[in-house]
């Protein structure tokens, strides 16, 4: 958050106002999460649509390029609603991405696979952000989950005084402009006179 002050700094117009500090982030550990690992998706699809040959043939997954590169793109479709306000699609979609990708490597574990190790690695990489889009997905939901019971709202009022004591407020006070004061009205209002 500081970086991006910073650049506020060199982007202002003369005369306004010089940002000192900003103040604390309103995203918590699971926004964090859910955004890093948005992120993580751009990356890895990235990675899978450059170089899909590569890949699959680290993985012993050779002729599955097109598959490879298939999932690059699923990465970055799903990185997409993950870094947007509905980031609950995005993770959700990660999680069934991260179930296909296990499916997919399972048979790279074949102990005849030259490359057995390499998938193994990637079976225990794959494992460990399938738990990390499971925890972010559960934090991000339960924070918009509403319990069955309506919510009571009958003790507040938005008038912090109450409605009497903030009845002409705005015609009594000193401090408000003239021309934004309430004037009182009457009803029903005047007839109109016609022109001319």
């Amino acid at each position: 958050m500081a970086t991006l002050a910073n650049a506020t700094q060199i982007l202002r117009s003369p005369g306004d106002p010089r940002i000192e500090s900003s103040g604390p982030s309103s995203l918590t550990g699971v926004d964090r999460l859910a955004r890093a690992l948005g992120w993580f998706s751009f990356a890895l699809g990235a990675a899978e649509l450059a170089a899909p040959r590569r890949i699959a043939g680290a993985l012993g997954l050779e002729g599955k390029e097109r598959l490879v590169r298939a999932y690059g793109a699923r990465e970055i479709a799903a990185g997409i609603p993950t870094l947007s306000y509905d980031k609950h699609v995005g993770l959700i979609s990660r999680i069934v991405g991260d179930v296909v990708d296990i499916a997919t490597l399972a048979p790279a574990l074949r102990a005849a696979n030259p490359k057995r190790k390499n998938a193994v690695f990637a079976m225990g990489a794959v494992g460990v952000v399938t738990l990390l889009d499971i925890a972010a997905a559960a934090g991000v939901l339960s924070r918009h989950r509403r319990s069955g019971e309506p919510r009571d709202y009958s003790d507040r009022s938005g008038l912090p005084r109450g409605n009497e004591a903030s009845r002409g407020l705005a015609r009594d006070d000193v401090q408000t402009p003239p021309d934004m004061r309430a004037e009182p009205v009457s009803w029903p209002p005047p007839a109109l006179e016609p022109a001319g």
